[in-house]
């Protein structure tokens, strides 16, 4: 399989950290350590694709340090990671790329070989869509749907679904027979750990201290 195109989703309104409809407040800019959270985000995710851009709406030139290319969601109304993934999907067919890897701007931890492992189960069960999971203690596993690889085939359909309302990602992909990587806890560490709120922020900068 081609190395991919990665696609950092970072479109949310963060209104748990304080954003929403007056504030945007970008969780991927917040200082962690001695870098930013995208930072982090980059350094583990970089070397894993042959690419990357971030999806982000509003004024691109926030962005403008990373020297990324910033692509945005269709003019509309704001339809969740979906939308992201679609512009994703777009960018990559215009590219020549045939599968996309999605991750969210918020995880400074990511899993080192979340493309691989994604690619990897692509390759065993013909899947169209991949999506990451953890191992969970009450159910099977944990889904963690906003990370995951994704065929370039699947974008007029997911058009066609989100002009019809659909918003939420494991629903669009099920009925397309979705597969699963499953990673591994990192000591008590969730690799997809996300910064949502002020205590989470806290919480990462205890995880990186170690």
């Amino acid at each position: 399989m081609k190395s991919p195109l990665g696609v950092i989703l970072a479109g949310g309104q963060a209104t748990r950290m304080g954003g929403g409809d007056e504030t945007l407040v970008d969780k991927g800019l917040l200082q962690l350590g001695d870098r930013l959270i995208l930072n982090h985000v980059l350094a583990r995710f970089g070397p894993q694709v042959a690419q990357l851009v971030l999806n982000a709406n509003g004024d691109a030139g926030r962005f403008s340090a990373f020297n990324l290319p910033v692509i945005a969601d269709a003019p509309g109304e704001l339809a969740g990671p979906l939308a992201g993934i679609l512009a994703g999907l777009d960018y990559a067919a215009e590219h020549g790329f045939e599968h996309i890897v999605t991750a969210a701007a918020d995880t400074p931890f990511l899993p080192p070989d979340l493309v691989p492992q994604l690619q990897l189960q692509a390759e065993i069960t013909g899947a169209p869509v991949v999506l990451s999971a953890t191992p969970c203690p009450t159910r099977k596993q944990q889904r963690q749907p906003t990370f995951g690889l994704w065929s370039i085939d699947l974008r007029d359909d997911l058009r066609t679904a989100l002009n019809g309302g659909l918003r939420k990602i494991v629903a669009f992909t099920q009925p397309r027979g979705n597969a699963y990587a499953e990673f591994a806890l990192t000591g008590d560490v969730n690799p997809f750990f996300n910064v949502n709120t002020p205590e989470d922020l806290q919480t990462a900068h205890e995880i990186l201290k170690g």
